[in-house]
């Protein structure tokens, strides 16, 4: 019985599609398969999805170079939801029927239902765009607990973004401009004015050396988002001034045409190996991984389930209203570039390098 009283299985159907990944590969190992709704277990709520969204992460589980404690096939993609709970588990206290919901699940979310533990499921607003709000959980909070949590960034530093044209790096920019950091950012010359228009100082990646460039004219810089990782990673380090401090959260140049590069991924290992060397060697510059797993906890997964609880929900909920807020004052800009429905994922997946920088790719159960 669900909590309003009425029969659980009458209220929604006993099927639902979902995602899989049955083996690591391109956008081709995709799969949808139909099989019954999962229950939710003690501490979980069952979410019916409005919205899943598609970024590089996902490319990443699915060619299996993400970090070390991720799913091996079968499993099912979707870094984060937007939905409604439906159905309440033992134990849950605070979460109710009807409510519409956000999570970071980390992977699966793409599927018409799924399981999150209640502590992970934060209230959103129901008159924000689902889409809008699929970005405020995954590349706008990334880009901000990068900056404020893991950076703690002053009024005044200057910060270099890679990748600044991408959907992490303009929420960066963004959210800098905010917090009064000088930028400066790195990206293709065609994205130019776009980083311009931001409010950073672009630098065009291929063709000028960002390391000098920073050096020159502002003595180095205070803060490095890097998202790329890898060689790219040596040089910025070199960037900071004293104090400093590079935050390494991407590993973008492991995946070449949609499958994994293990020549890039040797190559991406031995210079993270090298600047956590010069990390515990430089008493003045430091080295900080970002991911979401350090605000999660290691919970057991139930086949079906998405993601585990996280260590700090309270921060996640801290941030998001802060987000939110912004977003209402029109600070802040999420762009859908895409909605596609749940049955096309491979087709998602085939246009994430192509679409990824125009804005979030949003998959509708």
């Amino acid at each position: 019985m669900r909590l309003d009283g009425t029969p659980w299985a009458s209220q929604r159907r006993l099927a639902m599609k979902r995602v899989v990944v049955d083996h690591f590969g391109g956008p081709e190992v995709l799969k949808v398969v139909e099989e019954k709704v999962p229950r939710p277990a003690p501490g979980e709520v069952l979410v019916k999805v409005l919205a899943a969204g598609v970024s590089f992460t996902d490319s990443q589980l699915r060619a299996g170079t993400y970090l070390p404690g991720a799913p091996k096939p079968p499993f099912t993609p979707g870094y984060e939801l937007v939905g409604v709970v439906e159905e309440v588990g033992p134990g849950c206290s605070r979460a109710r029927v009807g409510d519409r919901v956000g999570a970071l699940t980390v992977w699966g979310a793409d599927a018409e239902h799924v399981c999150v533990p209640e502590s992970g499921a934060v209230d959103v607003p129901e008159d924000l765009d689902p889409g809008e709000v699929l970005s405020l959980l995954f590349p706008y909070m990334t880009a901000y607990q990068v900056l404020h949590r893991t950076a703690k960034v002053k009024p005044g530093e200057t910060v270099l973004v890679h990748g600044a044209a991408g959907r992490v790096g303009v929420a960066a920019l963004e959210l800098g401009r905010e917090a009064g950091l000088r930028l400066y950012g790195t990206a293709a010359a065609r994205d130019r004015a776009k980083v311009e228009a931001l409010g950073a100082v672009a630098i065009d990646y291929r063709n000028e050396d960002f390391l000098a460039r920073v050096r020159q004219e502002a003595g180095g810089v205070d803060v490095v988002v890097d998202s790329l990782g890898g060689p790219i990673s040596r040089r910025s380090f070199r960037a900071l001034r004293p104090g400093g401090r590079l935050v390494v959260f991407g590993r973008y140049s492991t995946i070449k045409e949609g499958h994994k590069d293990w020549q890039a991924v040797f190559k991406w290992y031995v210079a993270i190996a090298t600047v956590w060397l010069w990390d515990k060697v430089s008493p003045r510059r430091h080295v900080y991984a970002y991911h979401v797993q350090k605000y999660r906890d290691k919970a057991t997964r139930r086949d079906g389930a998405a993601g585990g609880e996280p260590m700090n929900a309270e921060h996640f909920r801290e941030d998001l209203a802060v987000l939110v807020g912004l977003l209402r004052a029109d600070k802040i800009h999420p762009v859908v570039a895409k909605r596609l429905p749940l049955t096309e994922a491979r087709h998602a997946h085939e246009m994430l390098e192509s679409s990824a920088e125009k804005g979030k790719i949003v998959l509708v159960p």
